[in-house]
């Protein structure tokens, strides 16, 4: 090192300087901390400026690393955050989705059920391409439920068109993919469509286990708890277990007590106040309640006014049958006979609740009633050989 700097200075040397420029570049860069002399002149810079090697080397190797080390880790705190943050889904494309898959629901109830399941796979044709798409975690969820509630549609109508085992199979995938977006009232309303089905086959005791099911999953105070008690009484009816019915019927007043009528009334998957009166009309027609009759005229005849804006097609044929059920425990088969006609040539009602109509149709045969025949001819035409 001695000889370098002895020899920088000699004059004889000063021509050199492509040399003497060099090694000013180099003593330059160990002093900046770019890299640090090797042996022996590690040592001789020490003797020079009269300082130990770790005094003069180690803090500037440390700092160095550290400051390397810190470099580096904003790189990659930086990396990972675009990496969460890249998408190729958008929460415009999501929003979107999201509404088409609320527009669906509030469909159902004047939508023939083929037509709607057609719209319903058309979504989940597209959710199931994004499934493997760029998207953020939030994103992500958001997809697995709208995917969650537009196969949940979807089995529904396939139980209206008693298409059972399609119906099963679009039921297990919404309740995956709840489970997978962590979105109980999905998974609650699952057990609660699966329920309705049971009922539509006369599987009361299931029927009683799955909507029982559904409340213990079910956030307190949803629409899918709501609706899951409502079916629980529903059942009690059918099993003609009069206590339990009426206490079921209780519990479900004090749940929609302090509900209002929500912007959207006609959505599937959201329980409004009417939806409960309609309720209370089929039950106590299954229970064979007396009160049935009044409590089914009032809401049909606020279903067929549309008194809250809103005509419902499916609920004002629920509430004809109901009636019409009402009417025969009243001896009164002439008008329920032409309450079942009615319902059976609207073109609303679909089949999976053909039975109750069926269930309308024997009663009268059983009475002997004249118009027992044109109602068994009308019941064939709608459904199909038997």
């Amino acid at each position: 090192m001695a000889k370098h700097l002895a020899d920088a200075a000699d004059p004889r040397t000063r021509a050199r300087l492509p040399e003497r420029e060099s090694l000013i570049r180099m003593i330059k860069d160990w002093e900046a901390g770019r890299h640090q002399p090797k042996d022996p002149y590690r040592l001789l810079y020490c003797r020079v400026f009269g300082m130990g090697e770790a005094e003069l080397f180690a803090d500037d190797a440390e700092a160095t690393v550290q400051d390397n080390a810190c470099f580096e880790g904003e790189i990659e705190a930086l990396e990972l955050g675009r990496r969460v943050a890249a998408s190729d889904v958008g929460n415009e494309t999501l929003d979107r989705l999201e509404l088409a898959v609320d527009d669906l629901a509030m469909a159902y109830q004047g939508t023939p059920p083929a037509e709607l399941l057609k719209r319903a796979r058309e979504h989940l044709s597209y959710v199931s391409h994004l499934i493997n798409a760029k998207k953020t975690l939030i994103e992500h969820r958001r997809l697995l439920t709208a995917g969650g509630w537009l196969s949940l549609l979807a089995s529904t109508c396939y139980i209206d068109l008693r298409q059972f085992n399609a119906a099963a199979t679009w039921l297990r995938t919404s309740a995956q993919l709840a489970k997978h977006a962590e979105h109980p009232e999905i998974a609650a309303w699952c057990l609660e469509t699966e329920a309705w089905q049971a009922i539509t086959t006369g599987d009361y005791r299931r029927a009683l286990t799955l909507t029982q099911g559904a409340q213990v999953i079910a956030p307190r105070g949803s629409s899918a708890y709501i609706q899951a008690t409502a079916q629980e009484g529903r059942v009690w009816a059918r099993l003609g277990s009069g206590p339990e019915t009426r206490d079921a019927l209780n519990r479900v007043a004090r749940l929609v007590s302090s509900l209002s009528m929500p912007e959207h009334p006609e959505h599937h998957y959201r329980y409004d106040p009417s939806k409960s009166d309609a309720y209370v009309a089929t039950t106590l027609s299954w229970l064979g309640d007396p009160a049935a009759e009044s409590y089914a005229r009032q809401v049909l005849a606020r279903m067929e006014s549309a008194a809250d804006g809103l005509f419902r097609p499916r609920r004002a044929v629920s509430a004809r049958l109901d009636l019409a059920l009402a009417l025969l425990g009243a001896d009164q088969p002439d008008e329920a006979g032409r309450l079942a006609l009615m319902t059976m040539t609207s073109g609303a009602l679909v089949p999976s609740s053909y039975w109750r109509a069926h269930e309308v149709i024997s009663a009268i045969e059983t009475l002997r009633m004249p118009e027992a025949t044109e109602l068994r001819e009308a019941y064939r035409e709608l459904s199909g050989p038997e």
